[in-house]
């Protein structure tokens, strides 16, 4: 993946690259373990001091995103890898490997490292209990000034999962958390770190989703003939704010935008009056929809409407129910 720096732009050169690093680690383009090109590499693709990737790269570690391994490189934190989950048996297991067999393998490597049958057994059943816990409900945690981005994430899931699925502010998240430690946390990459650090604290575990490259809305944008006005309609102004620096990374001053949550109904018909184009998130769809027809008598041209139809990575969903016990694949 190349990044674009507008070097003349108003927004500061480490925030357009900050911003795209996390947007490639969250669309997973750099998927948890990967390394992260060198502060010389970026250096010549961006024209960027080094100094100044560095403090990215320290900044991206510093929110919890990537580790840094010394004499290795700069590395997508794996956050899902300590507690990799085996899968159970099952009609979608049959390919493993004898199940009886490595279920001994695990008590013997238990004996031989000294513990008692007792022992044993009461690790396989505090890890079991620990498993089925997480897997009671799931708890969508964003900050609450973007808890549309907790919305956009919990409708995708609801629909997948066999158990409830609930938004809760980060800044609730400590209180839910007493009350009830069952469940899993699931946030966006862009929040992991702060919401790891309250659910680390009641025992629970949080799990990142990743989200949709965005590949097709992206590719539409650089296709844009240069003065065209582009509108961004999301519930979440967390996706509009970094929709916006990446855009501007790409496109710098070459196209006019605008931005919008659709509950903001004077700025979202001027957003509708000035664009030629049009993206938005599909809970904005419908209010986009009925602006665009309470309101045509005023418009000189009706933009192109375009719903990003997911949210999420194609994959993520499938990932988080393993991760919690509820997909044997």
């Amino acid at each position: 993946m190349r990044f674009h720096i507008q070097q003349d732009s108003d927004i500061p050169a480490s925030s357009q690259l900050y911003n795209q690093i996390c947007f490639a680690i969250a669309a997973r383009h750099f998927p948890p373990g990967h390394r992260l090109p060198s502060t010389r590499q970026l250096a010549m693709q961006t024209g960027l001091h080094r100094n100044t990737i560095s403090k990215v790269y320290r900044q991206l570690e510093n929110d919890g995103v990537v580790e840094a391994m010394a004499g290795s490189g700069i590395y997508v934190r794996d956050q899902q890898n300590p507690r990799d989950i085996k899968p159970a048996p099952g009609p979608r297991s049959r390919h493993l490997p004898d199940i009886d067999r490595e279920v001994r393998q695990s008590v013997d490597g238990l004996l031989n490292a000294g513990c008692t049958l007792q022992q044993a057994r009461d690790l396989f059943t505090r890890e079991i209990d620990w498993r089925l816990r997480c897997g009671a409900r799931v708890l969508v945690s964003t900050p609450r000034e973007d808890i549309g981005a907790s919305m956009l994430i919990a409708e995708e899931l609801t629909p997948h999962l066999d158990v409830p699925v609930e938004v809760v502010p980060m800044e609730e998240l400590e209180s839910v958390l007493e009350s009830s430690s069952n469940g899993t946390v699931v946030t966006s990459r862009y929040f992991l770190q702060p919401v790891e650090e309250i659910a680390r604290r009641h025992s629970v575990r949080a799990v990142p989703v990743d989200l949709n490259d965005f590949r097709h809305e992206l590719d539409l944008l650089k296709d844009l003939k240069a003065g065209s006005c582009v509108g961004l309609v999301s519930i979440s102004p967390g996706i509009l704010r970094a929709a916006e620096v990446i855009l501007h990374s790409m496109r710098g001053s070459e196209l006019l935008l605008m931005t919008a949550t659709p509950d903001v109904s004077s700025r979202l018909l001027a957003l509708l009056r000035a664009s030629s184009h049009v993206l938005c998130d599909r809970p904005s769809l419908p209010l986009v929809e009925q602006n665009l027809r309470q309101n045509r008598a005023q418009l000189m041209r009706l933009p192109q409407v375009h719903c990003a139809q997911s949210y999420l990575g194609s994959a993520t969903i499938d990932l988080l129910r393993k991760e919690i016990g509820l997909l044997a694949v």
